[in-house]
């Protein structure tokens, strides 16, 4: 079974990308395509072959991809896959929509049908600052990305859905059905801590639909200490509305993340998330997590076990929820043993299992229409 991987493209290094690195975990030999990468994923990838579209090469084509948006589906397109007996790919925008051969297996895991096209259209269009020359030709080209994206889905032979939440808008807008894998974490990385510290933590990608926003605005009323990591487009209206108890640590490493979520009262999570990562790697460090009631938080967060729920996605309902909270109630043990089913090994086995399975009846398939040419 000859494999390739195919991812929409290595800019940053998040939830899906851990997904990518695990997939050539399993199976190294696979080279990885993609519309173009920076070399600090690429040493994230160690003796990972990775090809790279013709995006990779046009001017500020890697620093300001999002220039060449209109171009990505002619890109992915381009990916010339026809060696292979089997096509993963691991997307949230474009990977789904490469062309294989009749005789290719195609299976791609979805972290979500694209945001921007589907779930936050609306608020992508409002939030952009840009001048108005852009924002009057946005419409019409989003609308054609949006055609070309539900064609796209028809390319793929099954779907691995990385939540609930993204297997009902996988049939709500492609019309198909998805099986469940939840993505893994990498539960060696996390401990739990001999004892909590003063503060909530927070964070993530600072990027508008991630709502820090309302913790900061939550937390300048009860002056608590809050502890925020990570970088983003809106990290500086962020620290122009913070007041001192709110520490911004920038981005951290794994080490510094582990000390940070094992030592944390709770870990804050307020936006409507695919299914979320950091609220695993919290219960893998035996920490609550304080999760708005919505997306993949409701999956994998166990209410009055393992975190508590908010259910209006404003500071005042998380207000009234912090004002309650025990952050020593909680049994560190049995948190972790719950992050514990979603563990790396789990979901390679889980993962390698699916591919041969999906391939050995696709082959006997094949073989059965044969038959009858």
């Amino acid at each position: 079974m000859k494999i390739a991987l195919v991812h929409d493209y290595l800019a940053q290094d998040g939830g899906a990308e851990r997904v990518l690195k695990t997939f050539h975990e399993i199976w190294p030999q696979a080279p990885i395509f993609v519309l173009f990468h920076n070399k600090k994923m690429i040493d994230s990838l160690p003796e990972a072959k990775i090809n790279q579209s013709f995006i990779s090469r046009l001017p500020f084509g890697k620093k300001f991809f999002q220039w060449y948006l209109p171009l990505m589906p002619v890109a992915t397109e381009k990916h010339n896959l026809h060696e292979f007996d089997v096509v993963l790919s691991s997307t949230s925008s474009f990977a789904k929509g490469v062309l294989t051969r009749p005789e290719t297996l195609h299976i791609s895991y979805c972290h979500t049908p694209p945001r921007y096209l589907w779930t936050e259209a609306h608020e992508y269009l409002t939030d952009l600052r840009l001048n108005r020359a852009v924002k009057a030709l946005l419409p019409r080209i989003i609308y054609k990305l949006r055609m070309w994206d539900q064609m796209s889905a028809d390319r793929v032979d099954f779907f691995i859905a990385n939540s609930r939440t993204v297997q009902l808008r996988i049939n709500k807008y492609y019309r198909r059905a998805s099986d469940l894998i939840y993505p893994p974490v990498d539960l060696e990385k996390f401990r739990v801590a001999p004892a909590i510290s003063d503060y909530f933590a927070a964070g993530g990608r600072l990027v508008p639909y991630k709502k820090i926003d309302l913790v900061v605005k939550t937390f300048n009323r009860l002056k608590w200490p809050l502890k925020i990591f990570g970088v983003g487009p809106e990290l500086n209206a962020l620290q122009k509305m913070a007041k001192p108890n709110i520490e911004f640590l920038g981005k951290i490493s794994d080490e510094e993340k582990a000390s940070l979520l094992g030592q944390a009262r709770a870990f804050i999570h307020p936006q409507l998330e695919d299914c979320g990562i950091t609220p695993l790697e919290t219960m893998a460090s035996g920490r609550p997590v304080i999760a708005y009631a919505a997306g993949g938080a409701t999956e994998t967060v166990l209410p009055n076990e393992t975190g508590v729920f908010f259910h209006k996605q404003n500071w005042e309902s998380l207000y009234k929820i912090l004002l309650n909270f025990d952050p020593y109630s909680w049994d560190g043990e049995r948190v972790r043993q719950h992050a514990a089913k979603f563990n790396s090994a789990n979901f390679k086995q889980k993962i390698k299992d699916y591919v041969e399975h999906r391939y050995e009846e696709f082959k006997k398939g094949l073989s059965q229409e044969r038959l009858f040419v």
